[in-house]
């Protein structure tokens, strides 16, 4: 297995927290913040697939590699792609990893447990699921949840479903659905040339997508969902982990 490919997407355009990955968290960008994470976690080179050039600039003054893509991309699949182009137009790593811009908090450990999954061939994708832990959890539809069973001692799940509702029904864990993807570089190169599907718009999930499409999923297991930096509120909070 090659040294996989660390594909950070980052925008300025937010509708609920405008300039989020350029917002202060003790000192550093949060876009930095979550670059250092996926540094630690030591598993192949760290890019950030910027849409503004202030961005590029940021991660570069922290030390980082950025690459500047189409501010007009419609989703972060989308620029990770074009970014994998960019910097690795010769398909050096076949594995492509999507760490969202806005998980400051996002522990190495959770990166590297991406990597599980796609040792079993039969996995187009990985990612990763959390249990659910309260029953305002469960409830949220903001927290998608993923339908997938893991027998005893097994290290990954087939994904079998996606929803914004409670899924699957009847006794048992939930799992809450991270969205941190391990992409084998042939599977996100046929993703992104697809139309949404019609589960996809329902649902507004692109991972839909995937499974419509027949590519299969395949889930690891954290300890506990690391939260995203969507609002002025979870602002604060990322700055208080980091003492701030």
């Amino acid at each position: 297995m090659v040294s996989p490919l660390v594909i950070i997407p980052a925008r300025l355009a937010s509708t609920r927290l405008p300039g989020k990955p350029l917002a202060d968290i003790a000192g550093k960008p949060m876009i930095v913040r979550v670059m250092e994470a996926a540094l630690a976690a030591d598993i192949g080179p760290v890019i950030v697939a910027a849409a503004d050039q202030a961005i590029c600039d940021a991660v570069q003054d922290a030390g980082g590699n950025a690459v500047l893509t189409n501010p007009a991309l419609p989703s972060g699949s989308d620029r990770i792609w074009e970014a994998a182009q960019l910097v690795d137009a010769h398909g050096k790593h076949d594995l492509i990893i999507n760490l969202q811009g806005d998980l400051p908090t996002f522990p190495p450990s959770s990166l590297r447990a991406i990597l599980k999954p796609l040792k079993k061939p039969e996995f187009d994708i990985a990612t990763l699921v959390a249990p659910v832990l309260s029953e305002e959890e469960k409830l949220a539809s903001s927290v998608v949840k993923v339908a997938c069973d893991f027998p005893v001692d097994a290290i990954s799940a087939p994904a079998l479903y996606f929803s914004r509702l409670p899924l699957p029904w009847g006794e048992g864990p939930l799992w809450h659905h991270v969205g941190v993807y391990g992409w084998r570089r042939d599977a996100l190169q046929r993703f992104v040339s697809l139309p949404e599907s019609g589960l996809e718009k329902r649902e507004k999930l692109e991972q839909l997508r995937a499974l419509e499409a027949g590519m299969r999923i395949g889930c690891a297991k954290i300890d506990i969902a690391p939260f995203g930096v969507d609002t002025p509120a979870d602002l604060e909070r990322a700055r208080q982990a980091f003492g701030a």
